[in-house]
This record gives structure tokens, C-alpha cells and sequence, in this order.
């Protein structure tokens, strides 16, 4: 087992992570989300006005004004605060959920323990989402912990990060994966809240749906490829980004992963699909919807969107997703989010 990384790690790590999705190109190279291979069959026809429309949903047992999470990201570092405050506050002003990152660094000591906190002081009424990694899962006896986490964020549902890519190529990775599954039934079982389980960026097969289902899951979030890529990310940070990689481009695309997931919903688990991995504007959102999906999120866009052009551009890029959203629902004829998920697609066999 590899040796464990001193606390400061985790700090510094957070923030390189951050540092480096802002500042370099650390996209999948050769692959795409496949959502462009998709679209929709347009409706000259759609009887209804666009004032009629409905963009809102349920989501954790909360009203959202929009299908949409911004994902896990950050926390545990001093930056960390200002960044998840500012998003919490636009969350709570345009109605939609956000996820904090994973709070590793707030079990190991106590000192950044508002940068999670906060989200929740900024925006008392939306869903938020806690989070931890799949390889802290796996060693747990019981759930104390993760309701400690909870409790810090007070939390509407709690998010365990599959990332068996990311700990193998993390210079100081904890690939250690024997027992997640265990640690996720647990946690089901014993949390006050629902559990969701979430890729990072190398998606969700149909089999490891399956095996999440049959624990008792009920959230599921592909996060397929296509966007950042954490392979990249960490490559760059161990400084062999220059180095070609046969990992950088690993993962199942996401429109292959939210397909097949998507497949598995007439089955006899209910259980509610998000839809995330390289999602880059509303036109992508509501094609996620039309494929299955009852929520899409992303993350880095909505970070870039924030770091240059503060609390307005994160407001801003909302508004533009939000309007070509809506406007994907009207050449549909689709006045609400169910009717959406029912609006045909075609494939552009030319993409």
C-alpha cells in the first residue's frame, strides 16, 4: 500500500488542483463527450408559448428553478473559502444545487473546516451536496465520520467520488479501491440522507450501475469523458505532462455512459440520473435531459466563468445556459422537464 501523504499534502494538492484547471489546457485531447454525435429533431410546430415553459424540477427534496448542479470542486484550503461562498451565493440566487469538493483535508484537522461550511451559510435554501473519495469509503467501520462531514455542511445528500484513475496516477494516489462497495452500503444504510455516487471524469459503465443499484443507491452521476481530464491533471502535476500518456484519454465518453445508464431506469430500482463529464452550454444540458438524464452539472466551466469575471460572469454564464436551455425546450414543444425527457433525438452520424 502506498505510503500515506503527510496532512500538508492534501491542502497543496487542493489547491494545485485548482490552480491547474484554471491556468492549463487539461481537457481530454482525442476524445469528446459524443454528445455532438446527437440532436434534436426540430419541432416547427410547437404549440405552446415560450412563457409557458417550466424549467423547474425536484432534486433531494427541494424545488430547483433549473436542472442543474454545480459539481464538487473545492475546499480544505485558504482560497477554497472565497471561491465556494461566491458559488453558493449565486446557486441561491438562481436556484440551483451545488456540490462541495471532497472533504478529505476537514477529517484531518479543523482549520479549514468554514471553507465547507460556508456554502451552506451562503445559500440556506438549495440542495448541497458533501463529498468524499471512493479509497476513504473503503476503510470505514461505521458512518461516524461521513456524519460528521454532513453535519459541517449540512448537507441534503452526500456524494462518494469514484476516481481509481486519479489515486493510480497521483503521485501521492491511494489506489487502494477493496471494500468500496461495502463502504457504500454502509453508508447507505446508515446516513439520514441519500447517498450519491459520482465518476469524475471516466464515467460509469452499465455493470458498475448495476453493483451501485443493487447496494441500494439511488443518485447516480456519470461524469462521463470528454471535459477535464484528471488523468491530465495529475500528470501535470507529477511533471511528466509532456510526456505522452496512454491514460490522459481514458473513460467512456458521456453520452456512451448516460446511454447505458439511462437503459437501466425501466428497470425494477428507481433511482434519479445526473448527467455531467464536458457539459459546455445549455444546448448540452437539455440533450443530456432528452437522453435520460433528470439533472446535469458541471464544474470547471463555471469555475473559469467565476475566476474571470467574478460573481457577474459565473451570474452571466448561468443566464446564457439557461436561455439556450430554454430555447432547446420550446423547439421541442417540450413545456416541462418530463416532456423534455421525452423530446426525440437523432444521431448526426457526420459529427
Amino acid at each position: 500500500m502506498p505510503k500515506k501523504a503527510p496532512r500538508r499534502t492534501t491542502v497543496s494538492r487542493k489547491k494545485q488542483h485548482i490552480d491547474l484547471t484554471l491556468s492549463r489546457d487539461v481537457g481530454f485531447r482525442t476524445k469528446t463527450t459524443g454528445l455532438e454525435s446527437w440532436e434534436f429533431v426540430h419541432n416547427a410546430l410547437p404549440e405552446l408559448n415560450l412563457s409557458e415553459i417550466s424549467t423547474s424540477t425536484q432534486f433531494l427534496g427541494k424545488t430547483l428553478a433549473f436542472p442543474f448542479m454545480i459539481s464538487c470542486m473545492t475546499g480544505g484550503y485558504a482560497e477554497a473559502l472565497t471561491i465556494n461562498r461566491q458559488i453558493a451565493e449565486v446557486c441561491e440566487e438562481t436556484g440551483i444545487a451545488m456540490g462541495v469538493g471532497s472533504q478529505r483535508q476537514a477529517l484531518e484537522d479543523a482549520r479549514y473546516h468554514k471553507t465547507f461550511s460556508v456554502a451552506r451559510a451562503a445559500a440556506p435554501s438549495i440542495p448541497i451536496v458533501g463529498n468524499i473519495g471512493a479509497a476513504e469509503v473503503a476503510r470505514m467501520t461505521d458512518a461516524s465520520d461521513v456524519r460528521r462531514l454532513v453535519d459541517l455542511v449540512r448537507a441534503d445528500g452526500f456524494a462518494v467520488h469514484l476516481n481509481p484513475l486519479q489515486e493510480f496516477l497521483q503521485p501521492e494516489g491511494s489506489p487502494a479501491f477493496r471494500g468500496v462497495l461495502n463502504g457504500i452500503r454502509l453508508l447507505v444504510r446508515e446516513l439520514p440522507i441519500p447517498v450519491i455516487v459520482k465518476e469524475i471524469g471516466a464515467g460509469l459503465s452499465a455493470g458498475v450501475v448495476r453493483r451501485l443499484l443493487d447496494c441500494g443507491v439511488t443518485y447516480i452521476d456519470v461524469a462521463g469523458g470528454g471535459g477535464t481530464s484528471w488523468a491530465g491533471v495529475e500528470i501535470l502535476r507529477s511533471g511528466t505532462g509532456d510526456s505522452p500518456s496512454a491514460f490522459w484519454d481514458w473513460g467512456i465518453p458521456t453520452a456512451t455512459t448516460l446511454h447505458d445508464a439511462a437503459a437501466l431506469k425501466s428497470g425494477p430500482r428507481a433511482f434519479t440520473l445526473i448527467a455531467s463529464g464536458g457539459l459546455a452550454g445549455g444546448i448540452d444540458i437539455a440533450k443530456c435531459i432528452a437522453l435520460g438524464a433528470d439533472l446535469a452539472a458541471s464544474a470547471r466551466p463555471l469555475l473559469t466563468a467565476l475566476h474571470h469575471g467574478g460573481k457577474k460572469g459565473l451570474r452571466n454564464l448561468l443566464a446564457a445556459w439557461t436561455h439556450d436551455f430554454r430555447g432547446a425546450m420550446f423547439l421541442t414543444g417540450s413545456a416541462s422537464i418530463s416532456e423534455l425527457q421525452r423530446a426525440p433525438l437523432m444521431q448526426n452520424r457526420n459529427a
